[in-house]
């Protein structure tokens, strides 16, 4: 039985730095962010239903979904917010599911990458959840530099996702990511030792 892991963490935390460690060590890693693209990608019946509920100027000339306009109606309004996430989160729940049945039997463990993990409560479908943590000052800097927005729109954004505290509460095991490079590779090296052993 390939033992399942979650990763996450919040919003500008370094995750994907720490996911792109995990794939260059060779461990086997879906990406449930690149999965939400593609069950909203042209000509699914993901982006019909998207269309459906926020109308023609959610979907772009070319096809493809307006993410930028998407995500200024989503983040002011939680209702909105939820009917996106119904329409998204099933089919990737099933893609991820698909990813662990194909892997090769031996395979000893693998990773999702699940940004929304606690707050779509899909937790309980991994054996064990690595939170990737940093302090919310420093998350909060970092959105702002990397997304060029305001400190308000910044703060939104991280409001509409549980605490980053709440997530190590809960998790099995912390990377934290407000040091070096070098510090947060170790960690990650460790983990992998860690999963491995078992």
């Amino acid at each position: 039985m390939i033992r399942r892991i979650g990763l996450t963490g919040g919003i500008a935390t370094g995750k994907s730095h720490v996911a792109s460690k995990l794939k260059e060590a060779g461990v086997p890693i879906v990406d449930a962010d690149v999965l939400a693209r593609e069950v909203v990608a042209p000509g699914t019946s993901g982006l019909a239903a998207v269309r459906k509920r926020f109308g023609p100027d959610a979907v772009r000339r070319d096809g493809t979904m307006d993410r930028v306009r998407i995500a200024q109606i989503v983040f002011k309004d939680k209702r909105a917010r939820l009917d996106l996430e119904a329409i998204i989160h099933p089919a990737v729940q099933r893609a991820v599911d698909d990813f662990f049945a194909q892997l090769p039997k031996r395979t000893p463990f693998a990773v999702a990458d699940v940004p929304l993990l606690y707050e779509t409560k899909r937790e309980g479908q991994f054996q064990e959840v690595v939170v990737v943590a940093c302090p919310r000052d420093v998350q909060l800097m970092r959105l702002m530099e990397r997304n060029k927005m305001s400190k308000e729109d910044a703060e939104r954004r991280l409001g509409a996702q549980l605490p980053i505290d709440q997530k190590v509460k809960k998790a099995t095991h912390v990377i934290r990511t407000e040091g070096t490079f070098e510090e947060t590779d170790a960690q990650v090296a460790e983990l992998i030792k860690k999963l491995s052993a078992k």
